[in-house]
């Protein structure tokens, strides 16, 4: 092995950020530096499954507040960061954030960064609200360099005063990982089987909803524009885990049209519902850039999102797609209408979305910034 230029550590909270966002990132870090990964995983072999070529060390850290589960973890990677004296801690999620960027002040760690992909005290309320927003604002004074996985959320977070200009960087034209583009990809066999699956017909406009079954995705909104729009020849797809009970309760917003309305709790395989989509829609109210927006441009697929930070960098809006105020579901269902309505238009829009993800969000050229950013550290 040539030398190396130094050591990282990556610290994530769960299992999942690695799989769907990190693991390019790490493998070409892994050539340049000695890596070591921190993540909440009882895999003996993580590493190894996932073809990481790194050092595992694994910590349990909560997505929630645990103040004695929270105190264990910080002693944990204090430790941790004291015995390997690393040059680079890099923190991706809040809670693993603010957790390592105490600890590498604690341990006075040279190089501090923590990237940010979306704040979940945007849509709370009261103490809450405040206590989560301190915490960020905590996080970023700790940090030494700061990233967000978009322009708008950068923006957002220097307008609600978590931190300066200065410190805080966008990689590319953002996005925390990219696409890779040799998994997603038009593919009209595997769309055909999929729809033929869910006794879809190709005169159908399949309206597809990727994500976790939450109400801050605005799945409820999407419910409500679906049943209005359903005496088309529409059919919404939801795939995703039922993470906030709604299952029922979109049943019934759909009422008559419940014939239309399909569910799938889990897939490893976005990619293929993708194919098989006319129209992607992601209502959320609060996203750090809405990754899966760009899949499914490189699919083809044109998107409808809520006109909030992030979501407003993924979508172009006529151009690759309509962006509609969140928690409005009456523009919701114009927009969908309009799509529905006219299919060249929407056929443009994501051959539009296409050729923009190709040349601005490749995985390639998002980790080639990634090394950049950590080359211009040293």
């Amino acid at each position: 092995m040539n030398p190396l230029k130094g050591r990282i550590c990556i610290v994530v909270s769960s299992e999942m950020t690695v799989k769907a966002f990190l693991k390019e990132q790490i493998k070409a870090l892994s050539k340049q530096y000695e890596v070591t990964l921190v993540v909440n995983t009882e895999l003996a072999d993580f590493a190894g499954q996932n073809g990481l070529p790194v050092k595992v060390a694994p910590l349990a850290i909560e997505r929630a507040i645990n103040p004695v589960a929270d105190m264990r973890a910080l002693f944990c990677l204090i430790q941790i960061f004291r015995r390997h004296r690393f040059t680079i801690i890099h923190s991706v999620t809040p809670k693993a954030g603010l957790l390592a960027m105490l600890a590498g002040w604690i341990t006075d760690a040279p190089f501090r960064i923590h990237t940010f992909t979306g704040q979940v005290w945007v849509t709370q309320h009261g103490f809450l609200r405040l206590l989560l927003k301190n915490m960020d604002r905590l996080l970023a004074a700790l940090a030494t360099h700061l990233l967000a996985d978009s322009s708008s959320q950068r923006q957002f977070l220097i307008d609600q005063g978590i931190t300066h200009g200065a410190k805080l960087s966008v990689l590319a034209d953002g996005s925390i990982s990219g696409v890779d583009l040799d998994r997603f990809r038009p593919n009209n066999a595997v769309g055909t089987e999929i729809r033929a699956e869910l006794g879809i017909s190709d005169d159908d406009v399949l309206l597809l909803f990727l994500g976790r079954l939450n109400q801050d995705k605005g799945v409820l909104d999407l419910a409500v524009a679906f049943a209005d729009v359903a005496s088309h020849k529409v059919h919404l797809l939801l795939v995703g885990p039922d993470e906030g009970g709604l299952k029922n309760e979109i049943k019934q917003i759909v009422g008559v049209y419940a014939d239309r309305l399909h569910f799938v709790d889990y897939s490893d395989k976005p990619e293929s519902w993708l194919a098989a989509a006319d129209i992607f829609c992601l209502p959320s109210y609060r996203e750090g850039f809405g990754s899966v927006i760009i899949e499914a441009a490189a699919c083809a697929v044109p998107a409808i999102g809520s006109d909030i930070y992030g979501i407003s960098d993924a979508i172009k809006n006529g151009e690759t797609g309509l962006l509609v105020p969140a928690g409005d579901s009456g523009k919701l269902a114009a927009a969908i209408n309009q799509m529905v309505s006219q299919p060249e238009c929407r056929h443009d829009m994501g051959e539009a979305a296409l050729m923009r993800v190709r040349n601005d969000f490749s995985v390639k050229r998002l980790v080639d910034a990634w090394l950049d950013y950590y080359d211009r550290l040293q």
